[in-house]
């Protein structure tokens, strides 16, 4: 593909032609290596909870002179703390506030270094510091109204999209939703990134944003599958592959954009920002990938699979049979060899036609020209 034409399918004045829907069982091999990885990598080693899951020790003072986040950080993750991936905010300039995983894996004496140290960088004294033990605010009864409300939207998403196009397209979207989530699930416990409230916030964002571009592509399949004139020419997989292609660089170009933002958050946003950028970047990734190369290639499988269109496949097979034979040249016979029954005869023409002194064997064709009249005597 020339430079022109990719640049000209990119702004859509002209589509693509790629053979998405037959190669789909690489796909499939694709994305199910992808969900067993996520899967092992959540078995054993898990995900990484914040202390909004977990509940830790919250620790607040004040500090007298400037004191920015990467310091305290700084301080946090030496030896023997270990503490940098704590919550850490700077509220009104002066303010410190850390939100970290209970201290009880320190001794006595590393509680109390950790405390004169952050006082000694603060400019304060280490009475100054308070540090209580606070419970997970992101508690069970939280988890399970979260869980109830999934699977309602999900009962609620599945009945719309059954009776806007049909059950066979919401099986398809929601198995493109199950990957998404188990995808990044599973990069956040490859990485051991943190998760916190924000990053079950981008979860629950994530799926809208793939059922969304599902929805498009399936509003383009329905239209082309529903035409008797596309039917009449291909499968139903040629016409999917054709709608495929169609709304392709409309997807990627919907899933740039929504990129680009997420991007600066991730580049130039704090740590909560950070942390919900990371997450959506991931879901917006596996959404768009899903949206084209699992949902619609799901959907064929099962549409496939019904006797009309089954019918369709073998009556275009059959006619395209038809053509190849009408296509294949009929042997001509020209020697005398092909024909043994017809040499004798001509043999003994030519032979008869150079006993007479004839140069040709074929007759000659019969004068037209009329006699002339008779004169009458006077």
């Amino acid at each position: 593909m020339s430079v022109r034409r990719a640049f000209d399918t990119f702004r859509g004045y002209r589509h693509p032609e790629f053979n998405i829907i037959q190669r789909r069982r690489r796909w499939f091999v694709l994305s199910g290596s992808a969900i067993l990885v996520s899967i092992i990598a959540l078995v054993f080693l898990g995900l990484n909870y914040s202390i909004d899951f977990t509940g830790g020790t919250l620790i607040e003072y004040q500090v007298s002179n400037d004191v920015s986040v990467e310091q305290v950080r700084d301080l946090l993750g030496q030896d023997p703390y270990a503490r940098e991936s704590a919550e850490l905010q700077i509220v009104g300039g002066d303010q410190v506030s850390i939100r970290t995983s209970a201290l009880t894996d320190l001794t006595a004496g590393e509680r109390t270094q950790l405390f004169e140290a952050l006082a000694e960088q603060a400019g304060i004294s280490p009475d100054d510091i308070s540090a209580q033990v606070v419970g997970p605010t992101w508690g069970e009864q939280i988890s399970r109204q979260a869980v109830i409300g999934l699977v309602v939207v999900l009962l609620a998403i599945t009945l719309y999209i059954t009776l806007r196009f049909e059950w066979k397209m919401a099986i398809g979207a929601m198995l493109a939703m199950m990957h998404d989530v188990l995808i990044t699930a599973g990069v956040y416990s490859l990485t051991g990134r943190e998760v916190s409230p924000p990053t079950v916030i981008a979860i629950l964002t994530i799926l809208g944003f793939s059922l969304y571009d599902t929805v498009v592509i399936f509003d383009k399949v329905k239209e082309n599958t529903e035409s008797t004139a596309l039917l009449g020419k291909d499968t139903y997989e040629g016409v999917a592959n054709y709608s495929m292609n169609q709304v392709l660089m409309r997807s990627v170009n919907t899933s740039l954009v929504v990129v680009l933002p997420i991007l600066s958050l991730l580049l130039f946003g704090g740590d909560t920002l950070k942390d919900f950028a990371f997450a959506m970047l991931v879901g917006v990734a596996t959404g768009a990938y899903s949206s084209i190369f699992v949902a619609t290639p799901i959907l064929v499988v099962l549409k496939e699979r019904e006797p009309k269109y089954q019918q369709l496949r073998a009556r275009l097979e059959s006619r395209q049979g038809d053509r190849r034979l009408r296509a294949v040249p009929t042997p001509v016979r020209e020697t005398a060899e092909e024909e043994p029954e017809a040499a004798p005869a001509a043999i003994a023409a030519a032979g008869g036609s150079q006993r007479t002194g004839q140069t040709s064997s074929r007759p000659r064709p019969k004068s037209k020209r009329r006699p002339p009249a008779k004169r009458r005597r006077r």
